[in-house]
């Protein structure tokens, strides 16, 4: 094996590999024996398709270029398409108009030009619609509106915006109607709460003018989350409840809720995107679904009628997007050793095929860090949890002695939870020699609602002491150099970062991906869906002026004594671009190294091939130089002020 330092090390793994050999893989739908699926693709700018799988194992794209099948409702979208029959529906990202394609045809719209979006779509049999949620942006003066509406599929006119079926409050999701078509079943909720904090399921019944009416509550309301209506084949309603602490499925008979196999475990998910799914019916007897605990995600099947559940043995610590077809399951699912990929599993012979991987790139296994779960000591006399990676390379040693840089990662949210699956990103760090800290700080989801409420009113707080604390704890463990700590984030995680290196002095370099400085900035010119976000997070933005000002680091910029490097997309509507401006000014006026990377046409998140490589070896070069490590292969440097 070679010596080098670590971070020095010549790692396979370059940004060129990554971002060529990569596609990021969404929402799954099914047709029978066909699979469908989303990849966004970075070489295609991050365009959107849909991709079909027939039985016989051929795939092809179904919308063609420049088509892209990608909704901007809540700006964060999914559920952008449907497949009727072979006939897809999709959202074109370009005017977010609907559109029908159908098998052998060209996209046409059946929506017409307007200030609507469209999204979470379920095919009404019995009335040949579509049923979805509408976004109104006609007027800027307010904001958006959401609405429940059918869009009518009978002669297929451009001219038709859909008609309102429910109205009247913030926010609406999942309409789903029975399989007789009597009933309806949707989720709603109003501001300042998220889907995840409070959330309601009703229910109503379809009149002859397509209206709903005698419609009722179910379940839910201002602390209990509801997650994923669905009717059995047998027409009895399922749904996903956190009023135990734990989202654990239920179902509605003889009106009252029953629970299905009770866990201390999680079967839902923050709802961030719709289009989400962790359970479906194989039969009126039999659930497949996935839930995590621990950190990890597993397969399992619940007998309805016993409540007996079987977990299915699986190599996967990550499940996603899970749809039951007639006799199989697809889903998406990664692990340590395998990039996320869509699958088919067959129920009756119990084989698993894969059809499609987000990375078909090929490298020596042995390479790969694998995680192992740490849970270490944090504030209140607390645990809080993560994954640490340790610097792995098959060709390379570091000197005796020496100890490794560690980077920390806090994924975007708040709300959610950090994967497992192989990350070519995050191996990009380790194979050069860095020690990675993936950390579910308080807050996050998959430990019960007590773990996620952590956050409620100590956002910058919480999040920001359990990452503190883990890279600690690794640097008392003997695990990690306790002088090159570095911390990296990406939006809300971002805003982590920032927070953890003006308001605590553990880290000694920061990389900020689209993260937020102004926390009142961020309240006040945010869209819609996360316009009260802070509500709970931080406090009401009309009574707490004070707190905002006290979490915000563009106000503590004195603080900030370490370097610190900002990427940021031009078009983003989530963080807007002038955060991250106002950042790099006020450190740079400071006098501390910073570096300021903007991108064309990028918004919330990175999409484009050119960009992701960029933003990946300019956070390596900057390290490199603030570190004082030599890199085994120049890359493109970044003009860094101040160093």
């Amino acid at each position: 094996m070679k010596v080098a330092p670590y971070g020095s090390w010549k790692s396979p793994i370059t940004s060129d590999l990554i971002v060529a050999g990569t596609v990021r893989l969404g929402e799954i739908a099914l047709d029978g024996e066909d699979i469908y699926w989303v990849e966004s693709r970075p070489t295609e700018a991050g365009r959107y398709v849909v991709v079909r799988r027939t039985p016989d194992g051929a795939m092809a794209d179904v919308n063609p270029a420049p088509f892209n099948a990608r909704t901007r409702v809540h700006e964060y979208g999914g559920g952008s398409f449907t497949v009727v029959d072979g006939t897809v529906y999709f959202t074109h990202d370009d005017d977010q108009r609907l559109y029908r394609q159908e098998p052998g045809g060209e996209p046409r719209p059946i929506t017409p030009e307007s200030s609507f979006r469209y999204a979470d779509f379920a095919f009404d049999r019995t009335r040949n619609r579509l049923l979805c949620v509408r976004e109104d942006h006609s007027d800027p003066a307010r904001e958006a509106v959401n609405a429940l509406v059918a869009v009518d599929l009978d002669g297929g006119s451009a001219g038709s915006s859909g008609r309102v079926l429910v109205s009247g409050n913030d926010f609406y999701s999942n309409p789903r109607p029975s399989p007789d078509g009597t009933q309806l079943a949707w989720l709603t909720w109003n501001h300042p709460n998220m889907p995840w904090d409070g959330s309601e399921l009703w229910a109503g019944e379809p009149a002859e003018d397509g209206s709903v009416r005698n419609a009722g509550l179910i379940a839910g309301g201002l602390e209990e989350s509801i997650f994923q209506p669905e009717w059995s084949p047998d027409g009895t309603l399922h749904f996903v409840s956190d009023r135990t602490g734990w989202w654990n499925l239920y179902r509605w008979r003889d009106g009252r809720a029953e629970a299905v196999a009770p866990m201390e475990a999680e079967f839902g998910q923050p709802q961030w995107v719709f289009g989400q799914s962790t359970y479906g019916f194989a039969s009126p007897a039999l659930i497949v679904c996935t839930y995590t605990k621990g950190g990890s995600w597993y397969v399992a099947t619940i007998d309805t009628e016993s409540g007996a559940l079987f977990t299915v043995p699986t190599p996967w610590t990550d499940v996603d997007y899970l749809r039951v077809g007639p006799g199989y399951v697809a889903f998406q699912a990664g692990s340590p050793l395998h990039p996320t990929a869509v699958l088919r599993h067959d129920l009756a012979s119990n084989d698993t095929v894969p059809l499609r991987r987000s990375s078909e790139i090929e490298l020596d296994r042995h390479g790969f860090s694998i995680p192992g779960a740490v849970e270490f000591p944090t504030g209140g006399g607390l645990t809080a949890h993560g994954f640490f990676y340790a610097p792995k390379n098959v060709e390379y040693a570091a000197p005796d002695g020496e100890l490794p840089p560690l980077v920390v990662l806090s994924h975007g949210g708040p709300t959610g939870q950090t994967s497992t699956s192989l990350s070519l990103q995050l191996q990009y760090w380790t194979s050069r020699g860095f020690a990675v800290l993936d950390v579910n700080y308080g807050g996050s989801t998959g430990y019960g609602r007590p773990y996620r409420q952590r956050l409620n009113d100590r956002w910058g707080i919480v999040d920001v002491d359990d990452c503190v604390n883990g890279a600690r704890y690794l640097a008392s463990e003997g695990l990690v150099d306790a002088d090159r700590l570095a911390i990296r984030g990406w939006s809300a995680s971002g805003y982590t970062t920032l927070a953890a290196l003006t308001f605590r002095d553990a880290f000694k370099a920061g990389a900020s991906h689209f993260g937020i400085s102004d926390l009142e900035a961020m309240a006040k010119e945010t869209h819609k869906f996360e316009s009260r976000y802070l509500d709970r997070l931080i406090a009401p933005l009309a009574t707490g002026h004070d707190v905002y000002q006290e979490r915000s680091p563009i106000n503590f910029v004195d603080r900030l004594s370490c370097p610190l490097i900002l990427f940021q997309g031009l078009e983003d509507k989530v963080v807007p671009p002038n955060q991250a401006q106002m950042m790099y000014d006020a450190v740079k006026a400071k006098g501390f190294p910073v570096a300021l990377v903007m991108f064309e046409g990028e918004q919330h998140g990175f999409r484009r091939a050119a960009n992701i490589r960029r933003a990946l070896d300019g956070e390596l070069y900057f390290l490199s130089r603030v570190f004082g490590f030599d890199l085994a292969e120049p890359v493109e440097p970044v003009e860094i002020a101040n160093l």
